[in-house]
C-alpha cells in the first residue's frame, strides 16, 4: 500500500479503537494523553522547530513535545503527525541528513494526521448534500473552523472527498486561517485558540504526580511553577483557590508511657568514685 493509504487506514483504526467516531476532535493534547498514555508537552522552541518524539527503549517510555506557536491549526497537525510516528514505531537512530524528497515515513505521518483530524466520513456528514457548485470560501471557512485544521489540509480533504477540483485545491491552499476567521466572523474564537496554543503546557500525568508530591511535602510550589513555566505566586494562588493545601508536615510524637523500660546499673558509678578518691586528697 502507499504511504497515503497506510496513514488513512491507521487513522481510521485509531478513531475506531478509541471510539472517537468521525466527528471533529477537541483538545488534542488531552485526547492523546488519555487514549495512549503518552506524555505530551507544549514547549518553548525555535521558529523552525515544530515537534519531536523521544523514546526511552529501556523503559519503553515515549514523550511527545510540540512547540508553542500562534498557529493553533499547525500545532494540532504537528501533534497528530508525531502520534503517527509513535503508532508506526518510526524510531530513527541516525541523522536524516539532507534529502531531496521527503521520506515515506513523513508522508505517511502527514496522511495519518490529515485523516485523523478531518476524516472523509466526518466531512461528508458535515457538508451533507453540498455539491461542487456549492463550494466557496465561506464553506472552506466552515470546514476549517469545524475541524480546526488549516485551509491547506481542509482543501486536500475536500479534493479527496470529491467536493473540489485540483485547481481549486491549489488556490485554496494559499488561504490563511486568520484571513478566513476575520472575513467570516470567528476571529474571536481564533484568538482564543491562539492564546491556548502559545502557552507552555506540562504533561498532565507528570503534573498530577508532582501535585501528589506537593501534598506529601516532597515537591515544592516552586517546583510545580517551574514544571508549568509560570511564576510561583500564580501556582500558590491556584492551589489555594482550589482548596489544595499541603498543610503542616505530620510529626510523630511518642508518649513517655510508650517508652520501653531500661535497667540502669548504678554500681559502676560507685566504683568510679572510689577509684578517684586518692587523687582528690593530693
Amino acid at each position: 500500500m502507499s504511504a497515503e493509504s497506510d496513514g488513512r487506514i491507521a487513522a481510521a483504526r485509531f478513531r475506531r479503537d478509541h471510539r472517537l467516531g468521525v466527528q471533529a476532535l477537541g483538545d488534542l493534547v488531552s485526547l492523546v494523553e488519555q487514549t495512549t498514555g503518552i506524555d505530551v508537552a507544549v514547549l518553548d522552541a525555535g521558529p523552525d522547530e515544530h515537534g519531536l518524539t523521544v523514546r526511552d527503549p529501556l523503559r519503553n517510555a515515549v514523550f511527545i513535545g510540540v512547540a508553542r506557536t500562534g498557529r493553533p491549526m499547525r500545532q494540532r497537525s504537528t501533534l497528530a503527525h508525531e502520534l503517527a510516528h509513535v503508532l508506526f514505531e518510526d524510531w530513527s537512530y541516525v541523522a536524516e541528513g539532507t534529502w531531496s524528497e521527503r521520506r515515506p515515513e513523513e508522508v505517511r505521518a502527514d496522511a495519518f494526521a490529515r485523516h485523523l483530524l478531518i476524516p472523509t466520513e466526518g466531512l461528508r456528514g458535515f457538508l451533507g448534500d453540498c455539491g461542487p457548485e456549492d463550494m466557496d470560501l465561506a464553506l472552506l471557512s466552515q470546514v476549517t473552523q469545524r475541524f480546526l485544521v488549516s485551509p491547506p489540509i481542509a482543501a486536500i480533504a475536500l479534493e479527496q472527498a470529491g467536493y473540489i477540483t485540483e485547481a481549486v485545491k491549489a488556490a485554496w491552499r494559499a488561504v490563511a486561517t486568520p484571513w478566513l476567521a476575520t472575513r467570516f466572523g470567528w476571529i474571536d474564537q481564533y484568538r482564543v485558540l491562539q492564546a491556548e496554543s502559545d502557552r507552555r503546557r506540562a504533561p498532565q500525568r507528570l503534573l498530577a504526580r508532582a501535585i501528589d508530591g506537593y501534598l506529601e511535602h516532597v515537591v515544592s510550589a516552586q517546583a510545580l511553577a517551574t514544571l508549568r513555566g509560570v511564576d510561583v505566586v500564580t501556582v500558590a494562588a491556584e492551589l489555594r483557590e482550589a482548596g489544595i493545601e499541603a498543610g503542616e508536615p505530620p510529626q510523630a510524637w511518642t508518649d513517655s508511657a510508650d517508652l520501653p523500660d531500661v535497667d540502669i546499673d548504678l554500681n559502676g558509678l560507685d566504683d568510679a568514685a572510689g577509684e578517684s578518691s586518692p587523687a582528690s586528697t593530693r
